[in-house]
């Protein structure tokens, strides 16, 4: 044995080949400081033993190194920068030692080599894939940067462009793309990695393959003349630009180091690196987009502990109601392998459930993500009837008929007189109460709402509501079956509007406002979408929603929680409904809507939304507006907490962030609070407390400021 350490080990094998291998202690390879120290030593010890003539780098665990530790990036990133600037340099600087050693080095990639992973594989000389593996530098996605000498191999390796557009883009690649860019020499099948990869590796131990004349390569200023430099940053810039916009900083700095380090050699451009890494993890995208990674995992790892909880196993499904919706949710069953009834009164809306599910089939085929076979076996999977004896051996029952609370509750007694006694019925409802849905049933601890958003295949959460006497059995079935459908649970208790729709109400209700108070609704989407970073505006957003259904919804939550959300007078929204303009669907809302010559869709604000309104405009600062808009919604969330609607914020960040697009560089509504700091939050709130209940804060929250805690410690 050459080393011996907690994570990594060397052990010489015949022919002079040192066999290096990652096996940490847990289910997955990390470079946790523990492991960059570990491989320093190794690094050492290779160095002093005259016996190694090349070494093998692998995995014993089915990804070779998933990346960093992210769990350490917290506490690292609030230290001083000149600290973390010593980290990154100290920590880079043992890939450096790495790529030094007096001979050959090969690395054998399974399954995921991401982030420092795809590092490690690029200080060796040779990179030899499986079939199984994923390689790609996803720093972006957590607003950083490659910080272990990625941004510098990796262009000398495939070239500038190549490289930006990995790493800009945060995609791992399959083999068959990284081979055909350069980044793997070679892929094989799994059963043949290690023998290929020894070989390989005696090749060049042997002459036969000129690692030196690599290494030089890795270690030099890019090959690129001063016309072709221009040309691919350029080309670069321009492409970040019009992608990541302004609010992500990490890939621009991506395109500015490396072409400011092109004339550089590595020493030179891992300055470069290490310096753009320090400056992106001071950075509040950083910090959000670190802390959306740590919610996410909270929320899956949640969602798996529930799911194994389940003693019910969801073999096959049913959806009451066709249409949009209905059939988005029977599409979403039966792409993932579950044989859904879809049941309707109605022939014409079956037909539409069905035309729903097979139009999403038919986007994915000509986007290449989709063959014949899912598309036969997803319709073949879907059934439709407009008798309930067709649902009665299903093991979960999805009602996703009309949103009014009479006609659910008739359609949940009839269910449940026509399944099984153990069946799992869900109303698949935004705002109505499970509790008063659950009144029409027998059983209603085999109760509890599961409410999808649209569309359905693209949106990933689930909110899943439990009710007051849902089982815990009902709950961990339902999570179970949500993840089998490759969406993204999370469990509210019930209460007007659940979590997603109680905080989106105050939103519209200060848009509302502001709008009675002169504001212009283009300009207040515009400030909405381009500042702030929603994908849609309020305006926009309540177009694409429907003014009708949002007139419904405000209803129920003024009914549900009327000391807050009481109707306002003369509400835009209303108006409008009331004159007939219900959004998209009628091609009529604040805005209208049309094709142009080409056939694309078009949107134009409407003259007839201004008349409507009827209010003369005044002009708002882009401060006031975000203010206005984004107090309220915060607010209600932090009632939600309070109340105990939600399990923590991570959870209220996530379910904001995959049910309406919160911006993910601000990192949920909570993150966003804690950017801004509650002491500023509770002061800015305090400002606007007099426009009424919605912009007033909680005991809770202006506690939470005065003592300095944080909603994520």
């Amino acid at each position: 044995m050459i080393y011996q350490g907690n994570s990594l080990s060397a052990s010489l094998l015949e022919d002079g080949i040192a066999e290096v291998v990652f096996d940490a202690a847990g289910s997955v390879n990390k470079f946790d400081q523990q492991t960059v120290s570990e491989l320093n030593e190794l690094c050492a010890a290779l160095e002093a033993n005259g016996e190694v003539k090349g070494a093998l780098v692998r995995s014993n665990k089915g990804a070779f190194i998933v990346g960093a530790d992210i769990t350490e990036f917290n506490g690292l990133f609030a230290l001083p920068e000149q600290e973390v600037l010593s980290w990154v340099a100290k920590t880079s600087k043992v890939f450096d030692r790495f790529e030094d050693l007096p001979f050959p080095t090969l690395a054998a990639i399974n399954g995921f080599a991401l982030g420092g992973g795809c590092e490690m594989t690029l200080a060796c000389d040779f990179r030899l894939a499986d079939s199984s593996a994923r390689i790609g530098l996803p720093e972006v996605k957590l607003g950083l940067m490659p910080g272990f000498g990625g941004t510098v191999r990796l262009p000398r390796i495939i070239g500038a462009d190549n490289a930006l557009e990995w790493m800009t883009s945060g995609r791992d690649k399959k083999p068959e793309q990284a081979l055909s860019d350069g980044a793997v020499d070679a892929v094989v099948a799994p059963d043949k990695l290690r023998d290929a990869a020894l070989a390989m590796l005696k090749q060049a131990i042997a002459g036969k393959l000129d690692w030196q004349k690599r290494r030089t390569q890795k270690t030099s200023p890019l090959s690129l003349n001063a016309n072709e430099s221009m040309m691919s940053f350029a080309t670069a810039k321009a492409m970040v630009s019009a992608v990541a916009g302004r609010h992500y900083p990490a890939p621009h700095m991506m395109v500015d180091t490396v072409a400011k380090a092109a004339g550089l050699d590595r020493e030179g451009a891992l300055k470069l690196e290490n310096e753009g890494f320090v400056a992106l993890s001071k950075t509040d995208a950083a910090t959000a987009q670190i802390g959306i990674f740590m919610a996410d995992q909270l929320v899956k790892s949640k969602g798996k502990k529930q799911a194994k909880a389940a003693s019910k196993e969801i073999k096959q499904a049913a959806v009451l109601g066709a249409g949009i919706m209905g059939g988005g949710i029977a599409y979403q069953s039966a792409v993932k392998g579950t044989p859904t009834v879809m049941k309707d009164i109605r022939q014409d809306a079956l037909q539409l459930g069905l035309n729903e599910a097979a139009k999403i089939l038919g986007k994915g085929m000509e986007r290449g993500k989709v063959d014949a076979r899912t598309m036969a076996a997803t319709l073949n999977n879907i059934v439709p009837s407009l008798e309930y004896s067709a649902i009665k051996d299903a093991d979960v029952v999805i009602e996703a008929v009309v949103e009014n609370p009479k006609v659910k509750a008739a359609v949940l007694k009839e269910t449940e007189q026509s399944v099984a006694a153990d069946t799992i019925i869900c109303s698949n409802t935004s705002t109505i109460s499970i509790n008063s849905l659950a009144d029409a049933l027998e059983k209603p601890e085999r109760f509890c709402g599961m409410h999808f958003f649209n569309p359905v295949h693209k949106m990933p959460l689930v909110e899943i509501i439990r009710g007051e006497k849902t089982s815990d059995e009902t709950i961990a079935a339902v999570v179970a079956f949500s993840l089998k459908m490759g969406k993204t649970p999370i469990v509210v208790n019930d209460c007007p509007g659940f979590l997603v729709n109680r905080v989106l109400f105050p939103y519209f209700a200060g848009f509302s406002q502001l709008l009675l108070d002169g504001a212009d609704f283009v300009a207040v989407d515009k400030v909405m979408e381009k500042l702030f970073g929603w994908p849609m505006g309020p305006a926009y957003l309540l177009d694409v929603v429907g003014l009708d259904t949002a007139d419904h919804a405000a209803g129920v939550m003024a009914d549900g929680i009327p000391e807050r959300m009481q109707r306002i007078q003369q509400d835009p929204i209303q108006s409008l409904y009331q004159a007939g303009r219900l959004g998209q669907k009628n091609a009529k809302g604040f805005y209208d809507f049309g094709v142009d010559k080409r056939g694309k869709p078009t949107k134009a604000p409407s003259a007839e939304a201004y008349k409507l309104i009827n209010i003369e405009h005044q002009e708002f600062d882009a401060e006031e507006v975000i203010a206005r808009l984004m107090i309220p919604m915060a607010n209600e969330a932090v009632r939600c907490l309070e109340e105990g609607i939600v399990g923590s914020a991570a959870e209220a960040d996530m379910a904001l962030l995959y049910g309406l697009g919160f911006p993910p560089f601000r990192g949920g509504i909570f993150r966003y609070m804690e950017t801004l700091g509650l002491q500023n939050f509770v002061a800015l709130a305090d400002k606007y407390a007099s426009l009424g209940p919605i912009y007033q804060i909680t005991d809770g929250l202006r506690e939470m400021a005065a003592s300095g805690k944080s909603y994520f410690a």
